[in-house]
């Protein structure tokens, strides 16, 4: 009985379509002579399957942010030294999901921004809360 491996990203592959731009055009004579300057490659997206990757990436970050905010906390990060803790979390979890997606960013992504910097501040907002109530529970309380 084999079980089917759950895929992390869904590959929205862009499907490259010859387009004709001058569909519009009425001449028959024109239409014969076409020739293939006037196709190009269009790339069509998956959305549902972008929109799975990025709700992949947005609940990756929120949970690195979380867990990287109680590191931080417990270890007893004030001030600055938080915030370049932060930084670095956010890094590692940047290059861990290229690492995922197996160094081909746009057979899942339409740009790199969308790995490196998507839920990078809603992250941060996360961190800080989890940072502070572990630093108060473990050095405080």
């Amino acid at each position: 009985m084999q079980v089917e491996e759950q895929r992390l990203f869904t590959s929205y592959s862009p499907i490259l379509w010859k387009v004709d731009i001058m569909a519009g055009h009425s001449d028959s004579s024109s239409s014969e002579k076409k020739s293939s300057e006037a196709m190009t490659d269009v790339p069509i997206f998956s959305a549902e399957n972008m929109q799975n990757n990025m709700k992949v990436i947005y609940y990756s970050r929120t949970f690195m942010s979380i867990i990287g905010g109680v590191i931080a906390g417990i270890l007893g990060f004030t001030g600055f030294m938080g915030f370049v803790f932060y930084f670095l979390v956010m890094a590692i979890t940047s290059i861990g999901l290229i690492a995922k997606a197996k160094f081909t960013v746009h057979s899942y992504f339409d740009s790199w921004n969308r790995i490196i910097l998507d839920g990078f501040m809603s992250g941060l907002m996360s961190f800080v809360l989890f940072w502070t109530f572990a630093y108060d529970i473990v050095h405080i309380f």
